[in-house]
Protein backbone atom coordinates (compact mmCIF):
# COMPACT_ATOMS: atom_id res chain seq x y z
CA UNK A 1 0.00 0.00 0.00
CA UNK A 2 1.16 3.50 -0.63
CA UNK A 3 1.23 6.04 2.18
CA UNK A 4 -2.15 7.42 1.12
CA UNK A 5 -3.72 3.93 1.16
CA UNK A 6 -2.31 2.84 4.52
CA UNK A 7 -4.72 3.12 7.40
CA UNK A 8 -3.81 3.76 11.00
CA UNK A 9 -5.41 4.32 14.37
CA UNK A 10 -4.44 7.54 16.14
CA UNK A 11 -5.67 7.35 19.74
CA UNK A 12 -5.87 10.73 21.47
CA UNK A 13 -5.95 10.10 25.22
CA UNK A 14 -6.24 12.75 27.90
CA UNK A 15 -8.46 14.21 30.58
CA UNK A 16 -12.03 15.44 30.00
CA UNK A 17 -11.93 18.85 28.23
CA UNK A 18 -8.25 18.37 27.29
CA UNK A 19 -9.02 19.12 23.63
CA UNK A 20 -8.99 15.58 22.20
CA UNK A 21 -12.14 15.83 20.08
CA UNK A 22 -11.46 19.40 18.96
CA UNK A 23 -7.98 18.41 17.74
CA UNK A 24 -9.29 15.21 16.13
CA UNK A 25 -11.96 17.10 14.18
CA UNK A 26 -9.43 19.73 13.02
CA UNK A 27 -7.01 16.99 11.95
CA UNK A 28 -9.80 15.08 10.18
CA UNK A 29 -10.78 18.15 8.17
CA UNK A 30 -7.18 18.74 7.19
CA UNK A 31 -6.59 15.11 6.17
CA UNK A 32 -9.86 14.92 4.22
CA UNK A 33 -8.84 18.10 2.43
CA UNK A 34 -5.69 16.25 1.34
CA UNK A 35 -7.75 13.35 0.01
CA UNK A 36 -7.37 10.88 2.89
CA UNK A 37 -10.12 8.56 4.11
CA UNK A 38 -10.72 9.54 7.75
CA UNK A 39 -13.14 8.60 10.51
CA UNK A 40 -13.44 10.11 13.98
CA UNK A 41 -14.67 7.66 16.60
CA UNK A 42 -15.98 10.12 19.17
CA UNK A 43 -16.21 8.65 22.67
CA UNK A 44 -19.60 10.19 23.44
CA UNK A 45 -21.12 8.87 20.21
CA UNK A 46 -19.65 5.40 20.78
CA UNK A 47 -21.11 5.35 24.31
CA UNK A 48 -24.53 6.22 22.92
CA UNK A 49 -24.60 3.71 20.07
CA UNK A 50 -22.03 0.94 20.61
CA UNK A 51 -21.54 0.87 24.35
CA UNK A 52 -24.99 1.86 25.62
CA UNK A 53 -25.57 0.42 29.06
CA UNK A 54 -21.93 0.47 30.11
CA UNK A 55 -21.07 2.46 33.21
CA UNK A 56 -17.87 4.23 34.20
CA UNK A 57 -16.33 1.65 36.52
CA UNK A 58 -12.95 0.19 35.59
CA UNK A 59 -14.37 -2.98 33.97
CA UNK A 60 -16.95 -1.12 31.87
CA UNK A 61 -14.36 1.46 30.82
CA UNK A 62 -12.06 -1.38 29.73
CA UNK A 63 -14.89 -3.01 27.73
CA UNK A 64 -15.70 0.32 26.07
CA UNK A 65 -12.06 0.91 25.09
CA UNK A 66 -11.76 -2.62 23.68
CA UNK A 67 -14.91 -2.17 21.58
CA UNK A 68 -13.63 1.12 20.22
CA UNK A 69 -10.22 -0.45 19.58
CA UNK A 70 -11.84 -3.30 17.63
CA UNK A 71 -13.78 -0.92 15.38
CA UNK A 72 -10.74 1.34 14.95
CA UNK A 73 -8.50 -1.55 13.92
CA UNK A 74 -11.13 -2.88 11.52
CA UNK A 75 -11.43 0.49 9.77
CA UNK A 76 -7.66 1.12 9.83
CA UNK A 77 -6.98 -2.30 8.31
CA UNK A 78 -9.11 -1.17 5.34
CA UNK A 79 -7.10 1.97 4.66
CA UNK A 80 -8.91 4.48 6.86
CA UNK A 81 -7.08 6.87 9.17
CA UNK A 82 -9.08 6.49 12.38
CA UNK A 83 -8.90 9.26 14.95
CA UNK A 84 -10.02 8.18 18.41
CA UNK A 85 -10.47 11.05 20.89
CA UNK A 86 -11.30 8.85 23.90
CA UNK A 87 -10.04 9.26 27.48
CA UNK A 88 -9.11 5.56 27.94
CA UNK A 89 -7.79 6.24 31.45
CA UNK A 90 -6.03 2.91 32.05
CA UNK A 91 -2.66 1.93 30.59
CA UNK A 92 -3.58 -1.77 30.38
CA UNK A 93 -6.67 -1.00 28.28
CA UNK A 94 -4.69 1.14 25.84
CA UNK A 95 -1.93 -1.49 25.67
CA UNK A 96 -4.48 -4.22 24.85
CA UNK A 97 -5.68 -2.10 21.92
CA UNK A 98 -2.08 -1.50 20.79
CA UNK A 99 -1.34 -5.24 20.95
CA UNK A 100 -4.47 -6.05 18.92
CA UNK A 101 -3.29 -3.63 16.21
CA UNK A 102 0.28 -5.00 16.28
CA UNK A 103 -0.97 -8.61 16.02
CA UNK A 104 -2.81 -7.65 12.82
CA UNK A 105 -0.02 -5.50 11.39
CA UNK A 106 -2.06 -2.30 11.70
CA UNK A 107 -0.41 0.97 12.70
CA UNK A 108 -1.40 2.32 16.13
CA UNK A 109 -0.21 5.69 17.38
CA UNK A 110 -0.86 6.96 20.89
CA UNK A 111 -1.11 10.71 21.39
CA UNK A 112 -1.27 12.13 24.89
CA UNK A 113 -3.25 15.35 24.91
CA UNK A 114 -1.46 16.42 28.07
CA UNK A 115 -3.56 19.33 29.24
CA UNK A 116 -3.27 19.93 33.00
CA UNK A 117 -6.41 19.32 35.05
CA UNK A 118 -6.44 23.00 36.07
CA UNK A 119 -6.75 24.04 32.43
CA UNK A 120 -9.32 21.31 31.68
CA UNK A 121 -11.49 22.37 34.62
CA UNK A 122 -11.45 25.97 33.36
CA UNK A 123 -12.52 24.84 29.87
CA UNK A 124 -15.10 22.39 31.32
CA UNK A 125 -16.72 21.84 27.92
CA UNK A 126 -19.45 19.52 29.27
CA UNK A 127 -19.78 21.02 32.76
CA UNK A 128 -18.36 17.87 34.36
CA UNK A 129 -15.84 19.60 36.60
CA UNK A 130 -18.53 21.97 37.91
CA UNK A 131 -20.86 19.02 38.59
CA UNK A 132 -18.07 17.15 40.39
CA UNK A 133 -17.18 20.22 42.47
CA UNK A 134 -20.86 20.62 43.41
CA UNK A 135 -21.03 16.97 44.49
CA UNK A 136 -23.50 16.10 41.71
CA UNK A 137 -21.23 13.46 40.14
CA UNK A 138 -18.26 11.40 41.25
CA UNK A 139 -15.73 9.29 39.40
CA UNK A 140 -14.47 12.14 37.21
CA UNK A 141 -11.30 11.03 35.47
CA UNK A 142 -8.26 12.89 36.77
CA UNK A 143 -10.13 14.38 39.74
CA UNK A 144 -11.60 11.63 41.89
CA UNK A 145 -11.00 8.72 39.50
CA UNK A 146 -7.60 7.64 38.16
CA UNK A 147 -6.01 8.68 34.90
CA UNK A 148 -2.83 6.82 33.99
CA UNK A 149 -0.93 9.11 31.64
CA UNK A 150 1.05 7.39 28.88
CA UNK A 151 4.69 7.01 29.80
CA UNK A 152 5.99 6.92 26.25
CA UNK A 153 3.38 8.15 23.75
CA UNK A 154 4.18 8.62 20.08
CA UNK A 155 3.38 12.31 20.60
CA UNK A 156 2.55 14.49 23.60
CA UNK A 157 0.65 17.73 22.99
CA UNK A 158 0.41 20.31 25.76
CA UNK A 159 -2.62 22.20 24.47
CA UNK A 160 -2.17 25.07 26.88
CA UNK A 161 0.88 25.98 24.75
CA UNK A 162 -0.58 25.31 21.28
CA UNK A 163 -3.57 26.44 19.25
CA UNK A 164 -5.91 23.82 17.81
CA UNK A 165 -4.33 24.40 14.38
CA UNK A 166 -0.82 24.00 15.79
CA UNK A 167 -1.86 20.81 17.60
CA UNK A 168 -3.31 19.39 14.38
CA UNK A 169 -0.11 20.37 12.56
CA UNK A 170 1.96 18.44 15.13
CA UNK A 171 -0.18 15.38 14.38
CA UNK A 172 0.17 15.86 10.63
CA UNK A 173 3.95 15.98 11.10
CA UNK A 174 3.81 12.70 13.04
CA UNK A 175 1.73 11.07 10.30
CA UNK A 176 4.12 12.33 7.62
CA UNK A 177 7.10 11.04 9.62
CA UNK A 178 5.42 7.59 9.80
CA UNK A 179 4.58 7.62 6.07
CA UNK A 180 0.85 7.91 6.71
CA UNK A 181 0.10 11.36 5.28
Amino acid sequence: MSGTDAGATVWLTGLPSAGKTTIARALAARLRGDGHRVEVLDGDEIREFLSAGLGFGREDRHTNVQRIGFVAELLASHGVTVLVPVIAPYTDSREAVRKRHEARGTTYLEVHVATPVEVCSTRDVKGLYAKQAAGEISGLTGVDDPYEAPGNPDLRIETQHHTVEDSAALLVALLVEKGLA
